[in-house]
């Protein structure tokens, strides 16, 4: 495993950092943290609180870890949505939940 800079955040976030298997970028470490919090279905709400980022950072890693798979969006609790992208001010209406690839990828770092 291997850890290295990504790109910077604003002036007041910490780097984000991608993390490397077998020479393949996985993840990002805000990435890591995010499907952390989704071993369980979960609110906006709930994240936003939880990882207290503001809504551009946590819409944005939602959005990317759709596109990786790694996620699954729902409109309640038992509706899941196929074609959420993008995430716009509706997302923050959603649930969310780490599917087994993401789960899987995130166990493995």
């Amino acid at each position: 495993m291997e850890i290295i800079p990504g790109k910077e955040g604003k002036a007041n976030e910490s780097l984000n950092f991608v993390i490397r298997l077998n020479g393949e970028a996985t993840m990002t470490n805000d990435e890591f943290d995010l499907l952390d919090e989704l071993y369980f279905l979960q609110s906006y709400q709930y994240l936003k609180s939880s990882l207290e980022w503001e809504d551009d950072k946590l819409l944005m890693n939602l959005s990317q870890l759709l596109e990786k798979g790694w996620i699954r969006c729902y409109a309640a609790p038992e509706n899941e949505i196929f074609d959420a992208l993008p995430l716009t001010e509706k997302g923050k209406t959603y649930y969310y939940l780490a599917t087994k690839e993401g789960l899987l990828t995130h166990n493995t770092l």
